[in-house]
């Protein structure tokens, strides 16, 4: 006759776990769209009925989860315009509080320590794919340079920065630069921040220092381009507090 078990080597079923609310998967839902570019940064979203028509559940539901997404910073909602994507990302929309409490000189600097490590990498990294984005977007900045207006050179030149962080290959190095960039830009008028940075140095050279597999020189590029955004934002504060001062 076989001995009885004891209770403690009984095994144990795992704890069950609550069902999720359904404004958490809807958060999750919406969050990867965002997170896939689906739902851009800048874009607006779909209004709150067509969102309730899209994912199948009740208003209450999608308004809990818009607003659990715009107290996170990554949606930001517009008096009588929508709701707008403000962030790609948590993270995103972390970085870019931290920074907008920053001096735009601190940003700078910060951004300028991600972009050289960036091209130190992609330099030797030898990545055939991302050589090819590094180039096609310098060429749509040299483009937008000699035919576009101040808007269009604006975002070609912040897309070939982006594109820059990208090639070195690190998603969340991408990641940490765009909520810091974001913020930068955001300190430069638009049309100064075109007359000031068509002729900046250290675009070119940097592609030519990555596609040559030469991290001194690709940092050395752009440190070249940081510099002369540095003497612009200081002649820029400097402008205003005369201006202050008359």
């Amino acid at each position: 006759m076989s001995e009885p078990v004891a209770p403690s080597a009984v095994p144990m079923t795992s704890p069950i776990a609550p069902p999720r609310k359904v404004s958490e998967l809807v958060v999750e839902h919406l969050t990867d769209l965002v997170e896939r570019g689906v739902w851009p940064v800048g874009s607006r979203i779909p209004a709150e009925p067509e969102l309730v028509a899209q994912l199948g559940v009740g208003r209450n539901t999608v308004r809990e989860a818009v607003r659990a997404l715009e107290h996170a910073g990554i949606l930001e909602p517009r008096r009588g315009d929508g709701t707008y994507v403000r962030a790609a990302s948590g993270l995103d929309a972390a970085i870019g509080r931290r920074a907008r409490t920053s001096d735009a000189l601190q940003v700078l600097e910060v951004r300028s320590v991600l972009e050289r490590g960036a091209a130190r990498v992609a330099a030797g990294r030898h990545d055939a794919g991302a050589l090819a984005g590094l180039r096609a977007a310098l060429a749509a900045q040299e483009a937008a340079a000699r035919e576009g207006g101040e808007d269009e050179f604006r975002a070609a030149d912040i897309a070939f920065h982006a594109e820059l962080v990208r090639s070195a290959g690190n998603g969340l190095l991408a990641e940490l630069y765009d909520g810091i960039d974001h913020v930068l830009v955001r300190t430069l008028a638009t049309d100064a921040h075109g007359r000031h940075h068509r002729d900046v140095p250290g675009h070119r050279e940097v592609v030519d220092a990555v596609a040559a597999g030469d991290p001194d020189a690709a940092e050395s590029a752009v440190e070249a381009t940081m510099a002369a955004v540095r003497a612009h934002l200081v002649a820029q504060a400097t402008a205003t507090t005369t201006e202050v001062d008359a």
